[in-house]
């Protein structure tokens, strides 16, 4: 009974946990370092940056509850096919209901939207998450990492949109209207907020982001190297200690 009791308490700290790692510890764009071609490519107008990160949360809780829920009947080599399966088929569906709802946006998104499905976050999450956690933790994760990509995008066209535009969500804002800066809309100036978001968010894990070894587990190409990779590697390591 005190057993039960014990992990009924440790619970709501285990997902307070995942929370903290998707949006904070493990953020996906600024400490893992994933999905920077669409958080480069959106982050110009805040307005779409938003919507990027919405539709991206939306695939990521639909594809990691999905996996989860039949994880134990995936056979190893066929879960590649299957993560792009449910990727498209929440793209495919947040697709529609953005050209419906938000045409303006869906134009804005252009091509990023559909490749959503193939957006390395998703793939990261259903391999080292979800595939190995329950339902509601894989949602949660997802709901996490999800957060934490629409942050570091909000964060990223924020400050371009400002100071490249002089505007924000689409509002021209005095004086900065004329004195704004267009480089920072163009991909130099993505690269260089980037970089300094990146710097911040080292400051604040104060050097300590995850870096943890994945390894063969959670690598998405172990299926096709059979793993020797990580053998050479392995090899290669012991060799340096001898």
């Amino acid at each position: 009974m005190s057993t039960q009791t014990e992990r009924a308490a440790k619970v709501p700290s285990q997902r307070l946990s995942i929370l903290f790692r998707g949006i904070i510890k493990e953020n996906p764009v600024l400490v893992s370092v994933l999905g920077i071609c669409p958080t480069l490519a959106v982050s110009t107008q805040v307005s779409s940056a938003l919507g990027m990160g919405i539709a991206t949360t939306f695939v990521l809780i639909g594809s990691n509850t999905m996996i989860s829920l039949i994880r134990k009947i995936i056979p190893d080599k066929v879960r590649i096919p299957c993560y792009i399966v449910f990727n498209a088929g929440f793209v495919t569906l947040i697709k529609m209901i953005i050209e419906a709802y938000a045409f303006p946006l869906y134009q804005a998104l252009g091509i990023f939207l559909p490749l959503i499905t193939v957006n390395c976050i998703i793939f990261a999450r259903a391999e080292i998450f979800a595939r190995k956690n329950s339902v509601i933790n894989s949602a949660l994760d997802g709901f996490a990492m999800g957060a934490g990509f629409t942050l570091a995008l909000l964060a990223t066209a924020t400050i371009r949109e400002i100071i490249g535009s002089g505007s924000w969500l689409g509002i021209k804002l005095p004086v900065l209207t004329d004195l704004n800066i267009p480089i920072m809309t163009m991909a130099p100036g993505g690269f260089v907020v980037f970089g300094l978001l990146m710097a911040i968010m080292n400051k604040v894990l104060k050097g300590r982001a995850n870096r943890r070894e994945i390894g063969c587990m959670g690598c998405l190409s172990a299926a096709i190297c059979g793993r020797s990779a990580c053998g050479e590697l392995s090899a290669g390591k012991q060799e340096g200690t001898e």
